[in-house]
Protein backbone atom coordinates (compact mmCIF):
# COMPACT_ATOMS: atom_id res chain seq x y z
CA UNK A 1 0.00 0.00 0.00
CA UNK A 2 1.25 3.63 -0.40
CA UNK A 3 1.17 6.31 2.39
CA UNK A 4 -1.49 6.46 5.50
CA UNK A 5 -3.81 8.49 5.46
CA UNK A 6 -6.16 9.33 8.54
CA UNK A 7 -9.53 10.75 8.01
CA UNK A 8 -10.44 12.52 11.03
CA UNK A 9 -13.97 13.70 10.24
CA UNK A 10 -17.83 13.12 11.80
CA UNK A 11 -19.80 12.95 8.25
CA UNK A 12 -20.01 9.40 7.16
CA UNK A 13 -20.95 10.26 3.89
CA UNK A 14 -17.40 11.93 3.36
CA UNK A 15 -15.46 9.27 5.24
CA UNK A 16 -17.01 6.72 2.42
CA UNK A 17 -16.14 9.31 -0.62
CA UNK A 18 -12.89 9.60 0.56
CA UNK A 19 -11.91 5.98 1.05
CA UNK A 20 -13.01 5.04 -2.25
CA UNK A 21 -11.01 7.90 -3.05
CA UNK A 22 -8.08 7.56 -1.88
CA UNK A 23 -7.77 3.81 -1.77
CA UNK A 24 -8.08 4.22 -5.91
CA UNK A 25 -5.27 6.60 -5.76
CA UNK A 26 -2.95 3.45 -4.06
CA UNK A 27 -3.62 5.09 -0.36
CA UNK A 28 -3.60 3.60 3.40
CA UNK A 29 -6.71 4.47 4.25
CA UNK A 30 -7.65 4.91 8.17
CA UNK A 31 -10.84 7.05 9.66
CA UNK A 32 -12.19 7.95 13.26
CA UNK A 33 -15.30 9.85 13.99
CA UNK A 34 -14.77 11.38 16.50
CA UNK A 35 -11.88 14.26 18.07
CA UNK A 36 -10.51 11.71 20.90
CA UNK A 37 -10.53 8.77 18.62
CA UNK A 38 -8.77 10.64 16.00
CA UNK A 39 -6.15 11.44 18.39
CA UNK A 40 -5.90 7.90 19.26
CA UNK A 41 -5.31 6.59 15.91
CA UNK A 42 -2.91 9.34 14.82
CA UNK A 43 -0.87 8.09 17.89
CA UNK A 44 -1.45 4.20 16.91
CA UNK A 45 -1.68 4.20 13.12
CA UNK A 46 1.49 6.58 12.51
CA UNK A 47 -0.02 8.03 9.39
CA UNK A 48 1.79 10.04 6.63
CA UNK A 49 -0.94 12.49 6.23
CA UNK A 50 -4.06 13.69 8.40
CA UNK A 51 -7.49 15.44 7.10
CA UNK A 52 -9.26 16.83 9.63
CA UNK A 53 -12.85 17.81 10.06
CA UNK A 54 -12.72 21.68 12.16
CA UNK A 55 -16.34 20.79 13.31
CA UNK A 56 -15.99 17.21 15.43
CA UNK A 57 -18.58 16.18 18.15
CA UNK A 58 -16.66 16.13 21.23
CA UNK A 59 -14.52 18.54 20.36
CA UNK A 60 -13.01 21.57 17.80
CA UNK A 61 -10.17 20.27 15.30
CA UNK A 62 -8.15 22.83 16.34
CA UNK A 63 -7.57 21.71 20.00
CA UNK A 64 -7.19 18.50 18.09
CA UNK A 65 -4.58 20.22 15.61
CA UNK A 66 -2.51 21.58 18.99
CA UNK A 67 -2.45 18.20 20.84
CA UNK A 68 -1.24 16.64 17.77
CA UNK A 69 1.14 19.29 16.99
CA UNK A 70 2.74 18.71 20.39
CA UNK A 71 4.93 15.36 19.49
CA UNK A 72 4.30 15.37 15.77
CA UNK A 73 5.05 17.26 12.41
CA UNK A 74 2.99 14.91 10.37
CA UNK A 75 0.90 16.78 7.64
CA UNK A 76 -2.12 18.50 8.20
CA UNK A 77 -5.01 19.24 6.02
CA UNK A 78 -8.16 21.06 7.24
CA UNK A 79 -11.33 20.43 5.66
CA UNK A 80 -14.65 22.45 7.05
CA UNK A 81 -17.72 24.19 6.42
CA UNK A 82 -16.48 26.98 8.25
CA UNK A 83 -14.89 29.61 5.19
CA UNK A 84 -14.24 32.48 7.67
CA UNK A 85 -10.52 33.56 7.08
CA UNK A 86 -9.71 34.24 10.31
CA UNK A 87 -10.54 30.45 11.12
CA UNK A 88 -8.31 29.58 8.54
CA UNK A 89 -5.22 31.52 9.74
CA UNK A 90 -5.62 29.97 12.74
CA UNK A 91 -5.58 26.85 11.78
CA UNK A 92 -2.32 27.88 9.63
CA UNK A 93 -0.64 29.26 12.49
CA UNK A 94 -1.06 26.77 14.96
CA UNK A 95 0.43 24.31 12.53
CA UNK A 96 -1.63 22.89 9.70
CA UNK A 97 0.09 22.29 6.76
CA UNK A 98 -3.02 23.24 4.47
CA UNK A 99 -7.16 24.28 4.35
CA UNK A 100 -10.22 23.12 1.96
CA UNK A 101 -13.75 24.08 2.40
CA UNK A 102 -16.33 22.19 1.98
CA UNK A 103 -17.69 21.12 -0.67
CA UNK A 104 -14.18 20.33 -2.05
CA UNK A 105 -12.95 18.54 -5.14
CA UNK A 106 -11.50 15.22 -4.43
CA UNK A 107 -9.04 15.56 -7.29
CA UNK A 108 -7.46 18.84 -5.63
CA UNK A 109 -7.46 17.25 -2.18
CA UNK A 110 -5.29 14.18 -3.87
CA UNK A 111 -3.32 16.93 -5.16
CA UNK A 112 -2.71 18.51 -1.86
CA UNK A 113 -2.25 15.57 -0.01
CA UNK A 114 0.60 14.93 -2.92
CA UNK A 115 2.12 18.00 -2.17
CA UNK A 116 1.87 17.20 2.10
CA UNK A 117 4.02 14.27 1.44
CA UNK A 118 6.89 15.33 -0.91
CA UNK A 119 6.97 18.67 1.20
CA UNK A 120 7.18 15.85 4.25
CA UNK A 121 10.08 13.94 2.55
CA UNK A 122 12.28 16.75 1.78
CA UNK A 123 12.03 17.85 5.17
CA UNK A 124 15.50 18.20 6.06
CA UNK A 125 15.77 21.41 3.52
CA UNK A 126 17.00 20.26 0.08
CA UNK A 127 19.24 23.32 -0.48
CA UNK A 128 18.21 23.24 -4.07
CA UNK A 129 14.53 23.61 -5.64
CA UNK A 130 13.28 23.89 -9.24
CA UNK A 131 9.72 24.81 -9.68
CA UNK A 132 9.29 24.86 -13.45
CA UNK A 133 11.68 28.17 -14.90
CA UNK A 134 12.06 29.25 -11.00
CA UNK A 135 15.40 27.52 -9.51
CA UNK A 136 16.53 28.58 -6.34
CA UNK A 137 20.08 27.52 -4.55
CA UNK A 138 20.38 28.08 -1.16
CA UNK A 139 23.68 27.05 -0.68
CA UNK A 140 24.49 29.31 -2.85
CA UNK A 141 21.97 31.86 -2.38
CA UNK A 142 21.24 31.53 -6.06
CA UNK A 143 18.39 32.64 -7.98
CA UNK A 144 17.53 31.58 -11.80
CA UNK A 145 14.51 32.25 -13.88
CA UNK A 146 15.02 30.38 -17.12
CA UNK A 147 18.99 30.31 -16.76
CA UNK A 148 18.63 34.40 -16.02
CA UNK A 149 20.17 35.40 -13.03
CA UNK A 150 17.78 37.27 -10.65
CA UNK A 151 19.27 39.85 -7.86
CA UNK A 152 17.05 40.19 -4.96
CA UNK A 153 17.66 42.63 -2.10
CA UNK A 154 18.15 40.50 1.22
CA UNK A 155 14.64 40.58 2.25
CA UNK A 156 12.89 39.65 -1.20
CA UNK A 157 15.25 37.16 -0.75
CA UNK A 158 14.28 35.70 3.00
CA UNK A 159 11.26 35.82 1.87
CA UNK A 160 11.19 33.98 -1.35
CA UNK A 161 13.15 31.10 1.03
CA UNK A 162 10.44 31.22 3.50
CA UNK A 163 7.55 30.40 0.68
CA UNK A 164 10.18 27.86 -1.28
CA UNK A 165 10.60 26.17 2.36
CA UNK A 166 6.83 25.89 2.48
CA UNK A 167 6.50 25.01 -1.56
CA UNK A 168 2.39 24.05 -2.03
CA UNK A 169 1.40 25.42 1.65
CA UNK A 170 -0.41 28.67 2.37
CA UNK A 171 2.39 31.01 4.32
CA UNK A 172 0.30 33.33 6.54
CA UNK A 173 0.79 37.43 6.49
CA UNK A 174 1.33 37.09 10.06
CA UNK A 175 4.33 34.03 10.20
CA UNK A 176 5.63 35.93 7.14
CA UNK A 177 5.68 39.51 8.97
CA UNK A 178 6.70 37.38 11.85
CA UNK A 179 9.77 35.99 10.27
CA UNK A 180 11.00 38.98 8.39
CA UNK A 181 10.58 41.78 11.01
CA UNK A 182 9.82 40.34 14.43
CA UNK A 183 7.04 39.27 16.67
CA UNK A 184 6.22 43.44 17.53
CA UNK A 185 5.55 44.55 14.08
CA UNK A 186 2.44 43.42 12.77
CA UNK A 187 1.84 46.70 11.48
CA UNK A 188 4.76 45.64 8.91
CA UNK A 189 1.37 44.52 6.65
CA UNK A 190 1.73 47.20 4.11
CA UNK A 191 5.65 46.45 4.09
CA UNK A 192 5.11 42.77 3.21
CA UNK A 193 2.69 43.29 -0.14
CA UNK A 194 5.14 45.85 -1.28
CA UNK A 195 7.48 43.56 -1.12
CA UNK A 196 6.14 40.43 -2.20
CA UNK A 197 5.11 42.62 -5.37
CA UNK A 198 8.46 43.93 -5.84
CA UNK A 199 9.67 40.05 -5.95
CA UNK A 200 6.35 39.35 -8.36
CA UNK A 201 7.86 41.40 -10.77
CA UNK A 202 11.66 39.82 -10.95
CA UNK A 203 10.77 36.49 -11.18
CA UNK A 204 7.20 36.29 -12.90
CA UNK A 205 6.65 36.44 -16.39
CA UNK A 206 3.50 38.38 -15.63
CA UNK A 207 3.10 40.01 -12.20
CA UNK A 208 -0.44 41.00 -12.89
CA UNK A 209 -1.35 37.26 -13.26
CA UNK A 210 1.62 35.22 -11.16
CA UNK A 211 2.30 31.68 -11.66
CA UNK A 212 5.20 30.89 -9.04
CA UNK A 213 3.44 33.26 -6.17
CA UNK A 214 0.00 32.57 -5.35
CA UNK A 215 -2.30 34.90 -3.26
CA UNK A 216 -4.69 33.31 -0.59
CA UNK A 217 -6.89 36.19 -0.35
CA UNK A 218 -6.61 37.43 3.26
CA UNK A 219 -4.36 34.78 4.58
CA UNK A 220 -1.15 34.88 2.93
CA UNK A 221 0.81 33.79 0.30
CA UNK A 222 1.84 30.17 -1.55
CA UNK A 223 4.73 29.51 -3.41
CA UNK A 224 3.08 26.81 -6.07
CA UNK A 225 4.67 23.10 -5.78
CA UNK A 226 5.31 20.96 -8.90
CA UNK A 227 2.91 18.21 -9.87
Amino acid sequence: MGAKILVIDDELEIRRLLKIGLIAHGYDFTEAATAKEGVYQAVTARPDVIILDMGLPDQEGLEVLRQVREWSQVPVIILSVRGQDHEKVQALDIGADDYLTKPFSVSELMARIRVALRHQANVKDEPVVQIGDLFLDFSRRLVKVAETDIHLTPIEYDLLKILAANAGKVVTHRHLIKAIWGTEAQEHSQYLRIYISQLRKKIEKDPNQPGFILTEPGIGYRLIAME
